[in-house]
């Protein structure tokens, strides 16, 4: 007997399709007054980690209840860089975040995905720790970027700068392994093309 598989209609996938259609919603909050709201400013943080919650937990109850469809396989990715991807981009936008950064990231969570499709027939490659830790600290940075720190008047102000530059040394290690599995994955990927070509049936000729 064979097992049905599941519904594209789960909740899952409605979390997933919810931090797409958020993705906009945060961009327009976080870009308001060229970012120097503090209020917008705050909308889009509780956006972005309503965002980053909805990830956890549709992930979880995919893999809990069996509720994995090729929609989530392809969504869940998508969802995850369209919104990271937007508060990069934002954030350079507005002179938080220097453009540099967000270049070399992107290019390499965009290089990686063509790159994982490009050796899909010959094999999955699942993420490993470190980039596992990567996309945390990334989170992480991103969080604290988007806050108004350096908008924030007496007393504050003294605690956002200091938390601003923590939010400098987390991105900082976050890029750093951004650019080290990104090699590694390279290196693994390419391995794992050349061990599919040369174990894959050849045609013979009649």
């Amino acid at each position: 007997m064979t097992e049905t598989a599941p519904s594209n209609w789960n909740l899952p996938n409605a979390l997933t399709t919810l931090r797409i259609v958020m993705v906009p919603f945060f961009a327009w909050a976080l870009l308001v007054d060229d970012g120097d709201s503090v209020l917008w400013r705050t909308v889009a943080w509780a956006i972005f980690v309503a965002a980053m919650i909805t990830d956890k937990i549709d992930g979880d109850i995919a893999r809990s209840r069996n509720l994995v469809t090729n929609f989530g396989k392809i969504a869940d990715p998508i969802a995850d860089k369209a919104l990271t991807g937007m508060a990069f981009v934002g954030l350079s936008i507005i002179g938080e975040l220097w453009w540099w950064v967000t270049v070399v990231v992107l290019l390499r969570e965009w290089g990686i995905t063509l790159l994982r499709f490009w050796v899909i027939r010959y094999g999955v490659m699942a993420a490993g720790s470190g980039g596992k830790l990567k996309t945390v600290l990334q989170t992480v940075a991103l969080g604290l970027f988007i806050l108004p720190l350096r908008h924030l008047e007496h007393p504050w102000s003294d605690i956002g700068m200091v938390v601003w530059w923590v939010a400098v040394l987390v991105m900082a290690a976050a890029v750093t392994l951004t650019v080290v599995t990104g090699v590694d994955y390279v290196v693994k990927a390419l391995a794992v093309r050349r061990e599919g070509r040369a174990t894959a049936p050849r045609a013979t000729g009649s």
